[in-house]
Order: C-alpha cells, then structure tokens, then sequence
C-alpha cells in the first residue's frame, strides 16, 4: 500500500436484530458474520460437524447462535448477546435482542444504544402483533433507522406481490405510531437468510428488487452523533487534583474529567457549569498527557478552565450558548425492569449521567400496552410494563429530551434500599 492510499473508515455501527423465534434471526446474524469471513476457522469447523451430525448437507448458520436459542426454549430470562465484526470499511456490534413479550426489559436494553434496528418479518404470515410491539419499542427508545427485512422469500417462491403487501401493511401501522417523524427512515428488503439472497450477495433469485443488499445498507448508514449538530455535554465524572509537590507544574492542575456525551468543545470556547450556572472559558483539553485544540463526542477527556470556580462530580459542563435551566420535575417514559412493582408511595434514587437525586413518583399518566399499544389508566407498575409517568426531584438534573440527546436524556431509576436498578427511563 503505497503512502497516498488511505482506508476508508465509517466508524462503529451499533445495530440491533429482532423478531420471533421462527423469524430466522439466528440464521440472517450467521449467514451475515459467514458471508463476510468473520467466522472463526474452529467455529466454523465445529458448526460443520454438528450439521453433519444432524443429517444437513449444508451448514446449518442458526448454530452461531444457538445457545441463546436453547435457553430461550428452556424458558429461563435471558440477557442480549453481543456480536461483533467488521468489514473493509467499518466495525460492526450487533445486539441479538429476545423477542418475547416477558423479555421486554431485555429489548429496552439493546436497544438503548443501537442506531439501526432491522426487524425480520417472515415473508408467510406477514406483520404480526410481534412486529408492532418490536418497531413500537424501536421508536420508544429513539432509534434512527429502521430496516424491515422480509425473510424466507425461498417459502413464497420469491413472489414480489407477498413482499409488496408486507411493505404496504407495515407502512399504515408506522404511520400509526409515527414511526417515520423527521429524521428516521423505514426501508424494505427481501432476503433468504437460509440462501444467502440479498444478504451480502444479491442472488438471481430476486431481480424484480433493485436496491440495495444487507450489507451495502449497513456499511452506508450513518453512524452515531454524524446526522445533526448536537449541543455540547460533558457530565463531570471525577475532579483531578494531583498530590505531586515535587513537580511545580503540577501543584496547581485542577482538571475536570468527563466523557463528552455529545458535541464539541475548543480552547477558547465559554462554558457554564449546571446547575450552578457559573461560567468559564476553556484553557486547555488534554487526554492523558497529549494536548488537544478540540474534543468530540465519546472522547473521555481533561478540561483545564481558565477560572477557579466549584465545580464537582455530578456537574455538567455545556457551552454557555447551548445552557438550559436545570428541572425539578422529570417527565418521561419509562420501562420497568424489577419484579417487584413500582410504589407510589416509595422514594426512589434517579441516576442521570453522573448526578444522583432522590425521587418520588408524581404520576403515572398512563401505561402502554406493547402488543395493542392501549393506553391504560394504572396507579403502580409491574415488570416490562412502559408507562408515562413524572417524577419529583429532590436535587435539581441538567435533562434534554431524549429525543434530542440520548445520553442526557436517558436515566435509571433505583431502589435505594437493595441499590438495584428497578427502571429505565427517557426524558420527554
């Protein structure tokens, strides 16, 4: 490679898989990771062996995945599995989300942090109460991007009407919940997971579909923080004041250390701290001993500022242009996690980014029903119920919508006497 050639990079993509067990989710994350060559060779000749075993003369992709398979049979609670791989040009992190109604909680999770969701419909029964509940859960917790890939086109005889009805239904029910609001984007595409088609290569099987395959959607679609200009946040995680006496340019270093959850910042630029509201300008960014002219989002940095003024763990630094006034009450939805129900009348601990405050419930306003999406009147919360509901702080938050900013806008919700997480929220 000579010095003038460079490799393109379009960053991370987190995304997330969902669908029914008979969906072939298992099957379209093998066929992908064995399409792209990022099977381990051991891997590989271990899942050849077992398809042997059993009779197949091909091999048998869902095994990559079967473990999780199994435990779900066997009906134990189960976490998302994480998958990674990468391609010429980007890395990959699928979050294998279980489809199941009781496994809610497990959804929420994986979602929270993917940007592309692709929900598998099976091209035989067409949208189903899964698939609602599925893309209602996507576009609660603000995912950007959602693909709608029909599978098992080889049961239907590749036929372009049954994949043009699915397209037509799921349509009417994303305009239902508003799926398709300014800035996210639903797509289509026909697939056999079991063949390959329109996977990573096209197929001769489906020439009546022009776009793109699989592949070529997830290696253009937008990564994380690209898409908009986003205001600067940095929630202060720790005050760094060295006990070196013996070196004198370090006897008065006052660093603050935060990851930057979203925007940028530059020397220079006019910063408050909330809530206090007390204002700085920017003296220097470092990351470990190197200097930087600027930051940007998910970069774990120091921030040296330019006046003496109190500043600690739980504070938020932003951009003085980009301020706004901290809240006493919190309104958000809000997805519950333990088997032991929400209590009104309880007091319970919010955490937002690195701030705590004690918490009482102020009201439910009402709880969703995921698979009809009802709205139910309720005056307490069991596990994997979603609900609208508002808090009253004890402590003042510096909050932005999640639909603004999911890293300020997102929060958990803890019990103080176990400390165990009980709810995850986002800010309205």
């Amino acid at each position: 490679m000579n010095a003038a050639t460079t490799l393109q990079d379009n960053g991370l993509l987190r995304f997330m898989t969902c669908g029914s067990v008979d969906d072939g989710k298992s099957t379209l994350i093998g066929r992908l990771l064995y399409d792209t060559k990022t099977i381990l060779e051991d891997t590989l000749t271990q899942i050849e062996r077992t398809s042997k075993k059993r009779g197949m003369e091909a091999v048998d992709l869902s095994l990559l995945t079967d473990g999780l398979q199994a435990e779900r049979e066997q009906g134990i609670t189960i976490d998302v599995a994480y998958r990674y791989f990468s391609t010429g040009t980007r890395k990959y992190i699928i979050a294998d989300a279980p489809g199941h109604e009781q496994y809610t909680r497990n959804m929420v999770t994986a979602a929270s942090t993917a940007n592309l969701a692709i929900i598998l419909i099976d091209a035989r029964k067409g949208v189903l109460t899964q698939t609602r509940r599925h893309s209602y859960l996507a576009h609660l917790v603000g995912i950007p991007h959602i693909l709608v890939a029909v599978n098992k086109m080889d049961l239907v005889n590749y036929d372009q009407g049954a994949f043009e009805k699915i397209r037509a239904d799921y349509l009417a029910f994303a305009e239902q919940i508003g799926l398709q609001r300014a800035g996210n984007d639903v797509r289509f595409i026909p697939m056999s997971a079991l063949s390959g088609d329109m996977i990573v290569e096209r197929g001769d099987a489906m020439d009546w579909y022009s776009g793109p395959t699989l592949l070529e959607i997830l290696e253009a679609a937008p990564a994380a923080h690209t898409e908009k200009a986003e205001n600067f946040r940095l929630p202060v995680q720790y005050v760094c004041r060295p006990q070196d006496s013996a070196n004198p340019e370090l006897h008065d270093f006052r660093g603050f250390m935060g990851r930057v959850e979203s925007g940028e910042i530059a020397i220079g630029d006019a910063i408050t701290v909330l809530p206090s509201g007390r204002a700085s300008k920017v003296k220097a960014i470092q990351i470990g001993n190197e200097r930087l002219e600027r930051a940007i989002h998910e970069q774990s940095v120091t921030l040296l500022l330019e006046d003496e003024i109190d500043i600690s763990r739980g504070d938020m630094i932003v951009k003085s242009s980009e301020a706004k006034e901290p809240v006493k009450q919190l309104d958000a939805m809000l997805c519950w996690l333990a088997e032991t129900p929400l209590s009104p009348a309880r007091t319970y601990i919010i955490r937002h980014t690195t701030c705590e405050s004690k918490a009482k419930v102020g009201a439910i306003e009402y709880r969703v029903d995921v698979n009809t999406l009802e709205r139910h009147a309720t005056q307490n919360l069991s596990m994997n119920d979603i609900a609208k509901i508002s808090f009253r702080l004890a402590q003042p938050l510096c909050v932005d919508s999640y639909a603004d900013n999911r890293a300020t806008g997102a929060f958990i919700v803890i019990d103080e006497s176990t400390n165990n997480t009980v709810g995850a929220g986002m800010a309205l």
